[in-house]
């Protein structure tokens, strides 16, 4: 795994802690949505749009591009018209998997600490 990294990062641009490193591949907002919304598999541009909401076309657009770069998402374009563009995870995407989903899991244990705490 870090030797894709270190492929797509020359190796002297990546912080000494490996979590800054790991926040310098995914710490955005809309880079968490993605990776989440491509666990299941493969999408399409509109799809991924749709079910992250208020992200912009070029916001979105400019972070799968940023993904694709840095090895975490493929992206596949097939040749018809109207031009077919589909996004999934590389191994190294699919690899973060552990990482959502204990987001996910402190965010669930949040969210049931504060609705306790409101009744």
């Amino acid at each position: 795994m870090s030797e894709h990294i270190k492929g797509q990062i020359k190796g002297n641009e990546l912080p000494a802690c490996p979590v800054e490193t790991t926040l310098m591949l995914i710490g955005d907002k809309w880079k968490v949505l993605i990776l989440r919304d491509l666990l299941p598999g493969t999408k399409r541009f509109g799809e991924l749009k749709k079910s992250i909401g208020s992200v912009s076309q070029k916001v979105l657009t400019s972070q799968l591009r940023d993904m694709e770069a840095k090895g975490l998402v493929n992206r596949h374009v097939y040749a018809e018209v109207p031009p077919r563009v589909e996004y999934s995870l590389t191994e190294l995407g699919q690899s973060l998997k552990p990482v959502l989903g204990a987001l996910q899991t402190w965010g669930e244990g949040y969210k049931e600490m504060n609705r306790q705490g409101e009744n």
